[in-house]
């Protein structure tokens, strides 16, 4: 777990993911947390069946590069949002970083704050040199979390805005 001022954030188990696809509050009640309405995309149910729970239970994987780390306020008791990076560093050091804040808890700087406990989780990595990210042309608020937490514009395709962190 990693702790900042307001947020605990949480790395899921492979059950515990289960639990967060089902979307029935089994995983607030394992925590011990209050229930949060919280929608899950399309997108993130196809990446959670189809990449991060296989990569998650993976034999050899350090599971915290697969899973879905969950945002939890202090203060509410409840999760706020969700991040993850997309697998394990490649071979140039590269990882990337991916995140939502739930509709109701928008604008409350928990995805900045998120964001950037997990870019200081992943520079005490050695394997980790750089984080890539990819924001929507017309998602201003999450190219915002990535210009707070001092990730540089690397290019654009199509809709798709391009961001890199070099760590070292």
């Amino acid at each position: 777990m990693i702790e900042t001022n307001r947020l605990i954030l949480r790395p899921l188990t492979g059950e515990q993911l289960l639990k967060y696809l089902r979307n029935d509050h089994s995983l607030e009640n394992e925590l011990g947390l209050k229930y949060t309405d919280r929608m899950i995309s399309p997108e993130l149910r196809e990446a959670l069946e189809q990449t991060i729970i296989p990569g998650a239970a993976g034999p050899g994987n350090n599971y915290h590069f697969s899973t879905l780390w969950t945002v939890i306020s202090m203060a509410e008791n409840r999760m706020v949002g969700d991040l993850c990076f997309m697998g394990e560093p490649n071979a140039e050091g590269e990882i990337e970083i991916g995140y939502g804040t739930y509709e109701s808890e928008r604008g409350k700087g928990y995805m900045t704050e998120a964001a950037g406990a997990m870019i200081r989780w992943a520079g005490t990595q050695p394997t980790v040199d750089v984080i890539v990210a990819s924001t929507e042309l017309d998602n201003p608020a999450s190219s915002a979390v990535l210009l707070k937490n001092g990730f540089v514009r690397s290019g654009q395709t199509g809709t798709l805005l391009h961001w890199r962190l070099k760590i070292r």
